[in-house]
């Protein structure tokens, strides 16, 4: 979902909305572990007129990533519901491992 704002207070309200909508449950290693993954991407482009007085345009991106951790079941205490979704976390976390192991080795 594409937002445009024009401020930074509209900026960090996007945000603590997103946050909201993390998922976090309680383990034996962590009160608030994160159940999920979150990107939030912020394209930034500002104007200025340039000293013959074109217009000059920069523009900039910042992905912010938030991974829920890898967890050891041994280790967080995790049973039902909490370890089935460690057991997720764990897979898509070796999956984003193998894709970013396949960008790196140049494979596709």
């Amino acid at each position: 979902m594409i937002h445009t704002v024009k401020s930074i207070p509209e900026i960090e309200r996007l945000m603590e909305k997103g946050a909201g909508n993390r998922k976090v449950g309680e383990t034996a290693m962590n009160k608030d572990s994160s159940r999920s993954h979150s990107i939030f991407t912020i394209y930034i482009e500002t104007s200025c007129l340039d000293e013959k007085g074109n217009q000059r345009i920069t523009a900039g991106k910042l992905n912010l990533v938030d991974l829920a951790g890898s967890e050891r079941q041994s280790k967080t205490k995790a049973t039902g519901e909490r370890l089935k979704e460690a057991q997720k976390i764990n897979l898509s976390l070796s999956a984003l491992g193998n894709v970013i192991s396949a960008l790196v080795d140049g494979k596709s």
